[in-house]
């Protein structure tokens, strides 16, 4: 094991997780931040998936530093959880429409909400290999995390009334979603717990695990339901 986890190992045993493998696509704001919490739980078997480079405006937001701009960045994050932690992370440098193979748990941590809808419908929705899916939304002062079973008619019409289209979300100058770091930080730290919960459930713990969590921080609540 890269790493020493007996602080935690009460909570989440990387043990007893294995051999379950974790997606998570898209290495930005949150994707890069949940990449490395999982990774320091203990979980060896991680894909990451992004096919962008570092952008000068993604050090302000993301894991990345200056000397890897201009570099994959799946690649700089696999550098970084291998100098961090001592763990060989699976890279994918490309754009996941949903043919590719996923794991037990996948991340969907995508650009645009068309992307995530398209490999919701091609790789996840009564996907028997997938056994949890959690997706985060984020504005400047607010968020949204989604954890789900994709075999689950329930939660696959819950969440499919949560969709909305890209133009409807917060964008930045860049043309993209805005985004500040400390609100992802927020963001891919709930994002892990809500998959630590889920695990926990499933090897006997009393607790329910929500499907929505609605996350605002001017004044600072949190609502949640199930679907």
């Amino acid at each position: 094991m890269p790493i020493d986890t007996i602080r935690h190992q009460k909570l989440f045993s990387p043990t007893e997780f294995a051999p379950r493998r974790v997606d998570i696509i898209g290495a930005g704001a949150t994707g890069s931040r949940i990449a490395l919490g999982v990774a320091k739980l203990g979980v060896e078997n991680i894909h990451v998936w992004d096919f962008d480079t570092v952008a000068k405006h993604n050090i302000a937001n993301q894991i990345y530093g200056d000397s890897d701009v201009g570099v994959l960045k799946v690649k700089a994050l696999a550098s970084i959880i291998l100098a961090t932690i001592g763990l060989k992370i699976e890279v994918h440098a490309e754009k996941v429409d949903g043919t590719q193979q996923l794991g037990d748990v996948v991340f969907v941590l995508t650009d645009t909400m068309e992307s995530r809808k398209a490999i919701w419908e091609k790789g996840l929705k009564f996907k028997l290999r997938t056994k949890l899916v959690i997706e985060t939304r984020m504005g400047t002062d607010n968020a949204r995390i989604y954890t789900v079973n994709p075999n689950k008619l329930a939660h696959v019409k819950g969440w499919e009334q949560t969709l909305y289209t890209s133009a409807e979300s917060e964008v930045s100058a860049c043309g993209t979603k805005t985004s500040v770091g400390p609100t992802a930080e927020i963001i891919s730290g709930l994002a892990v717990w809500q998959m630590m919960r889920w695990f926990a459930i499933e090897q006997g713990a009393e607790d329910t695990l929500e499907n929505e969590l609605l996350v605002f921080l001017r004044p600072t609540a949190i609502m949640s339901r199930n679907f």
